[in-house]
C-alpha cells in the first residue's frame, strides 16, 4: 500500500495565501473580495484562485466577489486550522528556537508545548516559554500529553535515528525541516520542508528579473 497522496496539494499551498489576503481585508473595513484583486495581488490568475477557493466550498456573488467572513472560516475549516493542535520541537537549536518562537502558529491552531534536545546544557530551560527536555523523556511526554504531532528540526545525520523514537513514543504525523528524507511506517504522515529550494527560487527569480531589466 503506498501513502496517501493529495491530488490538490498545490490548491492547498495557496490556500493560506488566500486567508492572509482575505484578513488582510477584513482589518481594512471591507466585506467582500474578489478573486480578481486576490489574483492581481498574489502575481496568480483569476480562474486558479477560484478553481483553489472551490474545494473548500465557499461560494461568491456576482460582481461582489466572496463574502471575507464566510470565506476566512471556510479555508479555517478546510486546512483544519480552527482546531487546536499541540506539538513537540525536537532539535532545541537554532531554528527549533525560531520555530517554537513563531506567534504565527497559534493562529492557525499550532501550539508547541514542549521541546527536547541532546543537548544537556539546554535540558530544564525555557525556550520562548516552551520547556525543554531531553529525549529520554519523549515517550513518557507522549503519553501524558496525548500530543501526535512533532516538528524535527535536528541534524541530518540523527534525523532517521530520533524519528525512530518519535515512532516508538507514539507520534502519527512529522513536519520535518532537516534535508534528510526519513523514512516512516504508513500510519505516520512527514511533511518535507526543504529551507534551500525556497532560496534556489528566490535566487532564480532574482536572476531572471536582472537579466530581464539590463
Amino acid at each position: 500500500m503506498t501513502k496517501l497522496k493529495i491530488s490538490f496539494a498545490p490548491s492547498i499551498r495557496r490556500l493560506p495565501s488566500y486567508l492572509l489576503a482575505a484578513r488582510q481585508a477584513l482589518e481594512l473595513g471591507d466585506e467582500y473580495i474578489s478573486a480578481t484583486i486576490i489574483a492581481r495581488d498574489l502575481g496568480f490568475e483569476p480562474i486558479q484562485v477560484r478553481k483553489d477557493l472551490a474545494i473548500t466550498g465557499v461560494s461568491g456573488k456576482p460582481k461582489r466577489g466572496y463574502p471575507l467572513l464566510p470565506l476566512v472560516a471556510a479555508i479555517e475549516s478546510f486546512l483544519d486550522w480552527d482546531q487546536r493542535r499541540d506539538a513537540l520541537v525536537v532539535g532545541a537549536g537554532n531554528l527549533g528556537s525560531a520555530l517554537i518562537g513563531f506567534s504565527g502558529f497559534t493562529a492557525h491552531g499550532l501550539h508547541i508545548v514542549a521541546a527536547f534536545d541532546a543537548d544537556t546544557a539546554l535540558v530544564g530551560k525555557k525556550i520562548h516559554g516552551v520547556p525543554v527536555f531531553g529525549l529520554g523523556d519523549l515517550k513518557k511526554t507522549v503519553t501524558e500529553t496525548g500530543v501526535y504531532m512533532a516538528v524535527l528540526t535536528v541534524p541530518h545525520k540523527s534525523a532517521q535515528l530520533v524519528t525512530d523514537k518519535l515512532i516508538d513514543a507514539g507520534i502519527k504525523a512529522i513536519w520535518n525541516f532537516t534535508n534528510f528524507k526519513v523514512k516512516t511506517p504508513q500510519d505516520v504522515v512527514v511533511q518535507n520542508e526543504d529551507l534551500s529550494s525556497g532560496y534556489a527560487m528566490l535566487s532564480m527569480k532574482f536572476r531572471l528579473n536582472n537579466e530581464r531589466i539590463s
